[in-house]
């Protein structure tokens, strides 16, 4: 037995209940009717000409329906004679190449076969001009030699700055599109800038590229589709900080305000920037947002998601990971991100363990709580996925109570098998 071995294994790790949290749920039924219905209604699409070739954004993050949303627009550009064509819009991601943008998005669902048009990626943007606070503006030079180009992007809260404009829309146009060198140039006064930055950035390539319109999707707490809305170039601007207030008021969160200990089995690029929500769980990875999300003493990352592609950003704020997590880790693809974003601390290595139940064991242990019997603690999938959470079994009346959970199970032992992981 070795010295790790020696302190961890006699660590007492608490029975836990699973429970269900509740949250208002509005949500689309019919996604593909209603994007038809805004597309119409908006008539954004009369400007598109038989043809004319139109590219359409794919983002790095794990949106629902997006995949069929894209094939949508694909269907309603076609039946008016024009071709289109998918271009990756990612910023640094992927590790800042061609081939690793390409490979994530089919990953993600966009499959040639399956939307019924082409992916064309390319690292080398173009630019198109200069905003008005002295930045270089790039445009992905696929998108700029189209006819037209359709920005499509869930809205939500980002990780790292606080703004009326946040994730979304202009982000996509900025640094998306941008490519890497747009991604470095927006970032390069740090995150406290990105709030001016970003739509200043993108005010010119909406009045200088060809951008016909913005597909903005709002999700509910469940990562289910709730809204879609289509805005023309002039729109995008101008309204689309009130969608980043109502996404605000849509996002998840855990219904617990402190807790001793965090265990998130994966983050991944497909499920956040950061790897996870940092609005979710109050661990900031830039001074720009001060509170917010579940306050965690300790918070343990398990694994990374195969969709990411070794991409571990956001581990670093984690105080603990397993070796099968650091194990996936590719410096080529993670690295880039903090490169870009001028934010080391996320992709820093925490403490590594050798498999989930030390994890589990080290948060208990390092949380600073005498009577380690007491010990508050939460597992979940990941930050996408709130609905159903563990958690220890002292919180059981506190999940009686509360008006937004629903107890599931009595009391049970989390099981780890003979190497230690989880079941």
């Amino acid at each position: 037995m070795n010295t790790i071995d020696r302190l961890l294994d006699p660590i007492w790790i608490p029975k836990v209940i699973r429970v269900r949290q509740s949250f208002a749920r509005p949500i689309i039924a019919d996604v593909v009717g209603e994007l038809r219905g805004k597309l119409q209604s908006n008539n954004v699409m009369s400007k598109i000409r038989p043809g004319q070739v139109v590219a359409i954004t794919v983002g790095s993050r794990g949106i629902t329906n997006m995949p069929l949303l894209t094939r949508t627009l694909v269907e309603e550009i076609k039946s008016r004679g024009a071709s289109a064509f998918m271009v990756p819009a990612m910023g640094s991601h992927g590790g800042a190449t061609a081939q690793g943008q390409r490979e994530m998005i089919i990953g993600m669902g966009f499959t040639e076969e399956y939307i019924g048009a082409p992916i064309k990626s390319d690292m080398d943007p173009v630019q198109v001009g200069t905003s008005g606070n002295g930045f270089p503006v790039y445009f992905d030079k696929n998108a700029y030699s189209a006819d037209w180009t359709i920005v499509a992007n869930r809205i939500k809260p980002h990780v790292a700055f606080r703004g009326p404009v946040e994730s979304g829309l202009q982000k996509m146009i900025t640094i998306g599109l941008g490519k890497q060198k747009g991604a470095d140039i927006c970032h390069e006064l740090g995150f406290g800038e990105m709030a001016v930055n970003v739509p200043a950035m993108a005010k010119v390539s909406l009045e200088k590229a060809n951008i016909l319109c913005g597909v903005g999707i709002l999700e509910n707490p469940f990562h289910e589709t709730c809204q879609i809305e289509v805005l023309t170039n002039q729109e995008i601007a101008k309204k689309e900080p009130a969608l980043q207030e109502l996404a605000k008021k849509l996002s998840q969160r855990i219904h617990f305000a402190t807790l001793d200990v965090v265990i998130i089995d994966e983050i991944g690029k497909d499920i956040s920037g950061t790897g996870f929500d940092t609005n979710v769980i109050g661990r900031f990875h830039t001074p720009f947002i001060q509170s917010g999300g579940t306050f965690a003493k300790r918070f343990a990352v398990l694994d990374v998601t195969d969709v990411s592609h070794g991409n571990s950003n956001g581990l670093g704020i984690a105080d603990f990971t397993t070796r099968r997590a650091f194990e996936k880790t590719s410096f080529d693809n993670t690295y880039p991100n903090a490169l870009t974003s001028t934010v080391p601390l996320s992709v820093k290595i925490p403490m590594v363990l050798k498999n989930d139940r030390q994890a589990f064991q080290a948060c208990i242990k390092t949380c600073n709580r005498l009577d380690k019997e007491n010990v508050t603690l939460v597992r979940m999938k990941n930050t996408n996925e709130l609905e159903e959470l563990e958690i220890s079994q002292n919180l059981t009346d506190y999940a009686a109570k509360h008006p937004y959970l629903e107890i599931l199970s009595d009391p049970y032992e989390i099981l780890f098998n003979e190497k230690g992981d989880l079941f």
